[in-house]
């Protein structure tokens, strides 16, 4: 069998998971041997935490409620297709095939690209079967460790030694990760629609309505209210955000920020502008960095609702989670975007099914806003 638990990173006895079954532990899915780079990694990440490898779908357990670390070795072309065959059969056992799990990542690239748009779609495939991903789920290698040069302006170490460290902190966190349910949350709605034309905004309004007596708050970041982040210095942007500004002011700082600092969940309303988030909604989560560098969001649940006049709504969705979930470290509930397909005026009120599928996603909402 190719599910182990060892010291060593690949294990060497198999063991039946019946016997370990009681002891919360890591499912390592690692479906091709890693480098060094990576099982360096691994090794920092798991420590002295039991573990079992998954190294192919054949060797697949059930992943329910699990804690799940994805170690993930890009070759030159960024992909790894044995990951993708697991996923494939996970798809296959429904959309609940990795409900209650929590999942986090480790990737490493033998150049400078790929690790951030293979993180996003391994999160998004995951979370569309149930799985939950903390804050900041992400650990990523590019070659010769050049994406840690950041992280040394604040931290004076060699690069290697930021990576354990993150790799450390990111085991540590996904065995510590225990949300729990929010009484009466508050949710902020962010949109930059026109209400009486807007399919996007029907598609919330269903939502809403099934909210029963939470508090909601709805903004509208209307064309020229928020200015795009100016790309300040890390202290010039870190000095603005101490004292609950921004460099441009405005209705960011004056509505937006402390919305987001007060809300409990944060709800995007997009509809896909040539698969993509609209510009207004864009430059918002460019300028929330301010607020960024002055408090965590790791206790604050990010939703969307994403429709396409055609297609390209999961293209919308993975760049909220690589900008939302994996930069600005809000937490991903399960099943955290509701898409649908629309494309006239209205048409969303057509569309078959989609006030249950409304009412659904809703119950979802009430149930995993969490901290």
């Amino acid at each position: 069998r190719d599910v182990r638990h060892s010291p060593s990173l690949m294990g060497t006895a198999p063991i039946h998971l019946s016997t370990v079954r009681c002891a919360i532990m890591i499912h390592l899915i690692l479906p091709e041997e890693p480098s060094t780079q990576l099982q360096q990694m691994i090794k920092a990440a798991i420590g002295e935490k039991k573990y079992v490898t998954i190294q192919n779908r054949h060797s697949l357990p059930d992943l329910r409620n699990k804690k799940i670390l994805y170690a993930v070795e890009l070759d030159e072309a960024g992909m790894n297709i044995p990951l993708f065959q697991i996923i494939s059969s996970l798809y296959q056992r429904g959309h609940d095939a990795l409900e209650g799990a929590s999942g986090a990542l480790l990737i490493h690239s033998k150049g400078a690209l790929f690790t951030k748009s293979m993180a996003a779609n391994i999160i998004f495939l995951s979370n569309q079967l149930g799985c939950r991903f903390m804050g900041h789920p992400l650990v990523e290698a590019t070659k010769d460790l050049q994406n840690f040069l950041t992280w040394q302006n604040i931290h004076a170490i060699p690069l290697a030694d930021i990576c354990m460290k993150l790799s450390k902190n990111l085991g540590d966190r996904l065995m510590a990760e225990q949300p729990l349910s929010i009484s009466n949350p508050k949710i902020l709605a962010l949109h930059s629609s026109s209400k009486s034309t807007s399919n996007t905004l029907m598609l919330w309004d269903m939502v809403k309505k099934n909210l029963g007596a939470f508090q909601v708050e709805e903004l509208h970041v209307a064309n020229g209210t928020v200015l795009d982040c100016i790309g300040c210095t890390y202290h010039t942007c870190m000095h603005y955000g101490l004292q609950h500004g921004c460099f441009y002011g405005g209705f960011m700082t004056k509505e937006v920020n402390p919305g987001v600092e007060a809300c409990d969940a944060l709800v995007w309303i997009c509809p896909n502008y040539n698969d993509s988030i609209s510009s207004n909604l864009m430059a918002v989560i460019n300028r929330l960095t301010a607020l960024y560098r002055r408090i965590k969001f790791y206790d604050k649940s990010v939703f969307a609702i994403v429709v396409s006049g055609n297609s390209g709504s999961d293209s919308v969705a993975k760049q909220l989670i690589d900008a939302l979930n994996i930069n600005k470290g809000f937490r991903l509930p399960p099943y955290f975007v509701l898409m649908a397909t629309a494309n006239d005026p209205s048409r969303i009120l057509k569309v078959e099914g989609i006030e249950d599928r409304a009412r659904s996603y809703s119950e979802n909402m009430i149930k995993e806003i969490k901290a």
